[in-house]
């Protein structure tokens, strides 16, 4: 029979509040539920942080049977199943870290309907005798989370989500919920056909994570730009740095040790057991920082990262979305900072041109780069950049991010990369010889070096004529022509190459309008941050702060004794709401946010305690 979406309010909304401790649903989270809750199919985009799993998770209570929640995050599972148990749901995995015993056991759980949700990898749902397990008990729903890992065009292609479009054919009455955090329409139409969601409904909510400051800073000297950010801005804090390279993984994270920060390293390369125990700490333990290549978070659901940094340039807009995102799950101010060069420039181009796949694969990674490195070289509002690369409206003049605090200047560039394009032409065409940007920028500065007095290149008539532009912002010219294709990038030796659309800047067909990177506004003082990225909640005063710091501790206490992550316990937001707030008894402290009836009475005693406990 199906039930009225205003009948479902109800059910849905006791569970959020009994189960979940929150007063109402966010966006369009009660609208998706009840649509899974009646029986239909899914599609929800839906930014990190935004309540997705509330979406499968409370459906799954509601309905009979057991949600079944398909997910590509093995490593993550026994957390995501002990952060349910804390809030007294019945939840189980299967996978391969699992011995018979433990296997067995939650296979009986699930026969005998006493599962609420179900975690399983997609290749195991592929397996015949899965498929089996899950005929001989009550499917309540499928939830595909990640699901954009199913799309090529997308940013984490996976094979095994090719064969989840087949749940419709063997459970055709179940409803099915596809989640993910990012996806262009392009994407979002193929995860639709690829898991057979066609006629799914589509929910996709804002992008923006108005928390979140994202800032780009010319790349000079990274590791110490990033020593700068974490002590003048993050001391103390959690954060995710990432690296393009395994090399870079480890050096980095060997130099902020170095510097007396608590920092582990993750890349493919290391045994499992060591990427096991430090992403373990990472996610159980206060203040410390992930140094990893892209293969690292994924699912992390600790909602207390500050900040995430970026060494490198990443892929694509999607990637740098998915990655910034797992800062500020809990809605607190935080950090999006990338340091970004001509270097980055050059490497990516060339790692295109040696990529494997025929030429339309280079082509979509080609569309990818250009599309991260506009929102790098924007003028415009940062923010707004990034929101219209996903098909959403920004008014800009977000505050919140560093074209906003400290606007920089567009100026033109016709004449400077006339010159730069001239020195290409000349040493290619006239003379068979290429050369890296430096040699190019020390020819246009009239510099005479022994490499430009070997080569005779002081006698070129371009040489010297630039010297009204500084060296770095030589660079910065080269590195805005790559990034407008007026460059390219030979993938054998590096060097520099013009291109057809040079033609028309040489003929004087073409203006160039470049972005003059601003002055740094000083490391020692922290940006500004918009009204919009201040919750409340986060502004203690410094009483407050000194309650909240001996809350964290009871928390830690608690935590390491259940063997359990911090924010299993509780977030870092609730427990600022409980310092700021200060309720005398259980009454009161059922009040807060995110203080549901099984956390009352598994912590309420003890927190309690830590509140009338002396500082």
């Amino acid at each position: 029979m199906t039930i009225p979406d205003a009948a479902l309010t109800t059910p849905a909304l006791d569970v959020l509040r009994d189960v979940f401790g929150y007063d109402a649903f966010r966006g369009e989270q009660q609208e998706i539920i009840s649509t899974v809750v009646d029986g239909r199919d899914a599609l929800v985009l839906m930014p990190t942080g935004g309540g997705k799993s509330l979406c499968y998770q409370i459906p799954a209570l509601v309905r009979r049977g057991t949600g079944v929640v398909i997910s590509p995050l093995i490593a993550l599972m026994q957390d995501q199943v002990d952060a349910l148990d804390a809030l007294g749901v019945r939840a189980g995995f299967l996978n391969s870290t699992q011995d018979p015993g433990q296997r067995r056991a939650v296979e009986q759980a699930y026969r005998s309907g006493e599962l609420d949700l179900l975690y399983l990898a997609p290749e195991r749902l592929g397996v015949e005798s899965t498929a089996r397990l899950l005929d001989q008990g009550t499917i309540a729903l499928f939830a595909i989370d990640e699901a954009h890992c199913v799309s090529q065009w997308g940013h984490d292609f996976r094979p095994d989500y090719l064969r989840l479009s087949e749940l419709a054919e063997r459970w055709p009455g179940v409803p099915r919920i596809a989640l993910t955090a990012t996806a262009t329409q392009h994407t979002r139409e193929e995860i639709a056909t690829r898991l057979g969601l066609t006629e799914a409904r589509h929910f996709v909510a804002s992008f923006d994570r108005p928390n979140i400051t994202y800032r780009v800073a010319p790349k000079d000297n990274p590791g110490k730009q990033l020593l700068d950010l974490l002590r003048t801005e993050h001391p103390g804090d959690a954060g995710i740095v990432y690296c393009l390279s395994r090399a870079s993984v480890e050096k980095t994270a060997q130099q902020l040790t170095d510097q007396g920060i608590r920092a582990l390293p993750y890349h493919a390369g290391l045994p499992a057991h060591v990427r096991a125990a430090n992403q373990s700490t990472f996610l159980r333990e206060d203040g410390v920082i992930m140094v990893a290549t892209i293969a690292f978070g994924m699912g992390i659901d600790k909602p207390d990262v500050r900040f995430v940094a970026h060494l490198d340039l990443p892929k694509s807009v999607e990637g740098y979305y998915q990655e910034t995102g797992r800062a500020g799950r809990d809605g607190l101010p935080s950090t999006a900072w990338l340091a970004y060069g001509l270097a980055d420039v050059v490497q990516q181009r060339k790692m295109i041109a040696e990529s494997d796949g025929d030429l339309a694969h280079r082509r979509r990674l080609s569309s990818h780069l250009d599309a991260m490195l506009a929102l790098c070289e924007t003028v415009e509002c940062r923010r707004a950049q990034l929101l219209r690369y996903f098909d959403q409206d920004h008014p800009g003049s977000c505050g919140a991010c560093d074209t906003c605090q400290n606007p920089p200047e567009a100026w033109d560039g016709t004449v400077p990369a006339q010159k730069l394009l001239s020195a290409v032409f000349r040493l290619d065409r006239e003379r068979n010889q290429r050369f890296g940007v430096g040699h190019l920028v020390d020819i246009l500065r009239g510099k005479s070096t022994p490499k430009i007095t070997q080569w005779g290149h002081d006698s070129l008539t371009v040489f010297g004529v630039g010297e009204d532009l500084s060296d770095g912002e030589w660079r910065s010219v080269a590195r805005q022509l790559l990034a407008l294709g007026l460059l390219e990038v030979d993938s054998n030796h590096g060097t520099l190459l013009l291109t057809e659309a040079s033609a028309e800047v040489l003929g004087r067909r073409r203006e160039v309008r470049l972005r003059r990177d601003p002055r740094p506004q000083g490391s020692a003082r922290k940006p500004a941050r918009s009204r919009a990225a201040r919750p409340e909640a986060a502004v203690l005063s410094d009483v407050d702060q000194e309650i909240f710091e001996r809350l964290r501790a009871w928390r830690a206490a608690a935590a390491k004794e259940q063997g359990v992550p911090a924010y299993v316990v509780f977030h870092d937001a609730t427990l600022r709401t409980v310092a700021a707030e200060r309720p005398a008894d259980l009454d009161a402290l059922s009040g807060i946010s995110g203080v549901g009836q099984a956390k009352l009475d598994r912590y309420g005693d003890g927190i309690l305690a830590a509140l009338q406990a002396q500082g």
